[in-house]
């Protein structure tokens, strides 16, 4: 059964939170009477499909319908979760909560985007406050997996884990704040960088291109993986957080910041950041911008994932909750080509030309072939016992572009499993469009001598098994086919 978000507030946040939900194949209604809402809300729908399907490497849920309500009560009617993202004013949220609870279901999770109000400041004058949570994203919400979850003590310990069951399954990571607090954590931390940033520039320090390179060229590659402690930690080297604290503990008494104090953000100050921002970026739109950010973000997190590594694990973790295909033989309908791939083409997976770059079909290929070894019983167990197949052979036809975001399927056919060889025919499809194939010869090896042998009997009778099935399907059409030969 599909589950319905109501989103009320479509920003920048909310229209994230609108993809979010509906790419992972909730059901969305948007509220936002603000002019313009539903153009803004459209430009965050269309990045987040063109970046957030890339991510994963398992085919997404078939995306949920995205309606744009009349009214706050026709959004929040029937609704399992109401987001809440107008802007950061105590009145206007008490107002429009008051508003979704009178409409909304009483067993709804309300959650609130608010970046620095606590969860019982909203919840004062509430019909159920126990309704009522923090859940604070971090832009764009399509791509970053945070999102603070934060209670009352007027929240019951079930309502959080059930809206931390909710976020995992929308593939984020719900941070539970132990206790209430303003700004939360993570805001609390960018404020103080924040703080300093505005003095630095405001002294004539440095500029606002300066401070963004210093950051995004040193410390937030480290924080992008590791954090604060654990990069400090290894500063600390064989001796650890203990020696780096007393080496560099003393340094935190010293005049280094004036993280207390807040330079007045006069006309003066205004003036200057915005001239050294536009001289830093006031060539590209905003468009623009969102497109880089959103296509550098999806490389960075591709690697940890990679390395299955912060971020990157919980979208591992995401595509495994994802993955359908089947991982047996005996899930599987071995009468027909089996299904070995479904995903999208990620933003880093393309050329100059605009399509998926010649590489990425092998890997792909490859990546089917991964999974057939897997049904007939080549896991990682097997592998790590001592024997495995090697490729010997591919030949790839190239039939049909694709492009970024687009989904891709592959299904793959075994035309010889027999003594030591397993021979594949992978076709790869974009819809119903024959897009490539791949023929691949591989041999089954002894990993201890690296040389040919037979496999062991439960893979050797799986991969007969399957090639008997198999053997009653067609011939594919390019099968045995070489480069200049028709």
């Amino acid at each position: 059964m599909t589950r319905k978000a109501a989103i009320v507030g479509g920003g920048v946040i909310g229209g994230g939170w609108a993809a979010r939900f509906a790419l992972m194949g909730w059901e969305v209604a948007i509220f936002d009477p603000v002019p313009g809402a539903r153009t803004r809300a459209e430009f965050v729908l269309d990045n987040a499909r063109r970046a957030l399907p890339g991510l994963s490497d398992s085919a997404m849920p078939r995306e949920g319908e995205i309606t744009f309500a009349a009214t706050l009560e026709e959004a929040v009617a029937g609704a399992d979760w109401v987001q809440e993202s107008v802007p950061e004013r105590l009145d206007l949220k008490h107002a429009t909560l008051a508003a979704i609870q009178a409409a909304c279901p009483a067993e709804a999770i309300v959650g609130s985007s608010t970046s620095g109000f606590k969860p019982s400041d909203l919840q004062k004058g509430s019909v159920r406050p126990e309704q009522i949570v923090v859940a604070h994203p971090f832009n764009p919400v399509y791509l970053l997996p945070l999102v603070e979850l934060v209670g009352s003590p007027a929240t019951p310990g079930d309502t959080l884990d059930c809206a931390a069951e909710v976020l995992t399954g929308l593939g984020m990571y719900p941070l539970r704040v132990r206790a209430e607090i303003d700004a939360h954590i993570a805001d609390r931390l960018l404020e103080s960088v924040w703080r300093e940033a505005l003095w630095l520039v405001r002294d004539g320090i440095a500029t606002t291109q300066e401070i963004d390179e210093a950051i995004r060229m040193g410390f937030g590659l480290r924080w992008a993986q590791m954090g604060l402690f654990e990069t400090y930690r290894i500063a600390g080297g064989e001796a650890g957080m203990s020696h780096f604290l007393a080496q560099f503990g003393p340094a935190l008494a010293w005049p280094w910041t004036r993280l207390m104090d807040v330079p007045e953000l006069d006309d003066a100050l205004i003036a200057k950041i915005a001239a050294q921002s536009d001289a830093q970026s006031g060539a590209r739109d905003v468009r623009a911008l969102e497109r880089i950010r959103d296509d550098n973000l999806v490389t960075l997190l591709r690697g940890l994932k990679a390395r299955d590594h912060a971020a990157g694990a919980v979208l591992n973790a995401q595509d495994a909750r994802l993955d359908r295909l089947p991982r047996t033989l005996d899930a599987a309908d071995v009468s027909a080509p089996l299904p070995t791939v479904a995903r999208a083409v990620p933003l880093d997976w393309t050329d100059y030309n605009g399509h998926m770059t010649e590489a990425r079909y092998l890997q792909v290929f490859g990546d089917a072939t991964d999974r057939m070894m897997l049904l007939v019983g080549c896991t990682p167990d097997y592998v790590a016992a001592g024997h495995s197949f090697f490729t010997a052979e591919t030949h790839i036809r190239h039939l049909g572009e694709v492009r970024a975001g687009e989904g891709i399927r592959v299904d793959s056919q075994v035309l010889e499993g027999a003594g030591r060889k397993m021979h594949l025919f992978h076709r790869l499809w974009g819809d119903d469009r024959l897009l490539a194939t791949g023929e691949h010869m591989l041999i089954h090896v002894d990993l201890a001598t690296r040389r040919a042998c037979a496999p062991l009997e439960a893979v050797a009778g799986s991969l007969a098994k399957l090639a008997q099935a198999h053997a009653t399907l067609p011939r594919p059409e390019g099968a045995g086919r070489a480069v200049g030969r028709k």
